[in-house]
């Protein structure tokens, strides 16, 4: 079936107002559609590569009126070159982490370990009151070729957990959660350096990493691994973050 024909036919749905979690005082809303059937995979792929990201079996983007400020943003994979602080911070993750990378089936030992990083970073969040059920939801729930890397330290207990996706030209890092004790040894930073050494080594030119807000403290970490490409005016753009700002502010004055 012709991929354009997919997209013109698929429905669309605008979520309610809520309060944005990135920036106090904004609103968000989100335009979704649904990726089940048959040709999940191939509008997964066609979704994301348009900004989109997925959640569960549906995909989404922002649509919020007066904000323009959730860029999708992707690693150039094989120009990314580790500065210093991530090649400590991967040796050391090399040094005491073994990984294994299972299906996505959700255990106890996992949502233990989500339940605890959720009130460690996201007490207010609705992901910290999230049940089991919904939590096998969100690991489970995928119509596309989804994984889950599991990180253990040399006692074998599970300090970390990487849930992403396979697309045709690289992984999307759909969410990482790692024990609150190891905050020091930055998990969150090593998961997504070694995400992006698995899309090298299986030479794809991009690592997804969902949205970047350039005015959240939350998402300012992303903008270490560089070099990026953000989507902005319907295409992906390699700019400065000078530059992506400029752009932004000229487009907010066209929302006012």
């Amino acid at each position: 079936m012709n991929t354009y024909f997919l997209l013109y036919t698929r429905q669309f749905y605008t979520t309610l107002p809520a309060p944005c979690p990135y920036l106090p005082g904004q609103v968000e809303r989100k335009i979704i559609t649904d990726l089940s059937g048959h040709d999940s995979i191939l509008l997964n792929n066609h979704f994301s590569q348009a900004g989109f990201r997925r959640s569960h079996t549906i995909t989404y983007a922002p649509a919020c009126p007066k904000c323009n400020l959730c860029l999708s943003l992707r690693i150039k994979t094989q120009e990314f070159l580790a500065h210093r602080t991530h090649r400590k911070i991967l040796k050391k993750g090399n040094r005491f982490l073994s990984c294994h990378i299972r299906v996505p089936q959700a255990t106890d030992e996992q949502y233990q370990l989500f339940l605890a990083y959720q009130n460690y970073r996201h007490q207010q969040g609705e992901m910290a009151v999230m049940t089991y059920l919904e939590y096998q939801s969100m690991i489970e729930d995928s119509p596309v070729h989804t994984y889950v890397a599991e990180f253990r330290d040399s006692h074998n207990i599970l300090v970390a957990v990487s849930l992403f996706d396979e697309l045709e030209d690289g992984f999307s890092a759909v969410y990482n959660f790692f024990v609150p004790e190891y905050s020091d040894c930055s998990l969150g930073t090593y998961m997504i350096l070694w995400l992006i050494e698995l899309t090298k080594g299986q030479y794809l030119p991009y690592t997804y990493l969902g949205y970047w807000v350039p005015y959240s403290s939350k998402m300012s970490y992303k903008d270490s691994f560089q070099p990026y490409e953000v989507y902005l005016q319907g295409k992906w753009q390699n700019e400065s973050k000078g530059k992506i700002l400029s752009i932004i502010e000229e487009e907010k004055n066209t929302l006012l």
